[in-house]
Formats: structure tokens, C-alpha cells, sequence
């Protein structure tokens, strides 16, 4: 699969639907951005699952302590796993994103890794790289 970040066909027909998110990273924060999307995306009509293992809650949702409580939580895995962590967590996300079987890997603004990218795309992963899934949706729904 290949790296979808600059197709705006793929992204709407992603994003503008109601999906699985599992938001690696996020935060009760409400100053931080995933906090931010979190709600956004939410508000959107998005099931999108906290994936935190220190925070007990988001806006009163529960949060999972990892990919593999959310899949569990669903029966099923996320259409779009949503990563704010650093960089240099993306090879064992990578991993954990592959074994889930989520189809869609969102790499949020300055999360990149290209190693990871790499093994993402390989195992057949379609991956948006170094974008806000905020941003898009709202820019997708103006076209």
C-alpha cells in the first residue's frame, strides 16, 4: 500500500465517514493538541479509543492501557491507528499496529520515522505521514 499522505480521494473517503480511532498517545491534557483532536474527532461522530496507559479516562471516555486492549475492546481492530508519540516509539507501534491488523496508520506533525514508515508500508499499511488528522478532516469537508 502506499503512502496516501497526499491523497485527497483516499483521505475523504477515510475521514468523512465515521470510523475506529484508536489515538495512541492521548492526552486528558486539554492543552495538548491530542486532547484537542481527540475532542474534535469525537464531536465528529468518530469512535475514537484513548490508547493512555497512565490517564484512567478522556472527557469520560476509558482509556486502554495499549493497540491491543482497543482491538480488544471492539472485537475487531481500528480502522485508523492515530500516533502522537515521539519518533523513536514508531518501530515498536509499527509492530503493534501490524499485529492489530488496522488498516490505516496516522503518523501525526513531526512523528516520522522513516525505518518504521518503511516496515508499514511493506507490510501493506496504508500510512499518511507528518500530517493533523484535524486539519484534514476539516480542510476535506470545504472541497
Amino acid at each position: 500500500m502506499p503512502d496516501r499522505s497526499h491523497d485527497d480521494a483516499a483521505l475523504a473517503e477515510l475521514l468523512l465517514t465515521p470510523r475506529r480511532i484508536a489515538m495512541l498517545g492521548a492526552s486528558p491534557d486539554a492543552s495538548r493538541p491530542s486532547h484537542r483532536v481527540f475532542v474534535y474527532l469525537r464531536r465528529h461522530g468518530h469512535d475514537v479509543m484513548p490508547v493512555n496507559p497512565v490517564a484512567p479516562d478522556i472527557e469520560g471516555v476509558a482509556c486502554v492501557k495499549d493497540l491491543a486492549a482497543a482491538t480488544a475492546h471492539w472485537g475487531g481492530p481500528p480502522d485508523i491507528v492515530d500516533v502522537f508519540r515521539a519518533p523513536q516509539h514508531l518501530p515498536g507501534i509499527v509492530d503493534e499496529v501490524i499485529a492489530s491488523g488496522a488498516r490505516w496508520l496516522w503518523l501525526q506533525l513531526g512523528v516520522v520515522h522513516d525505518d518504521a514508515i518503511a516496515t508499514a508500508l511493506d507490510a501493506g499499511l496504508d500510512v499518511v505521514v507528518d500530517r493533523c488528522i484535524k486539519v484534514e478532516h476539516a480542510r476535506l469537508q470545504e472541497l
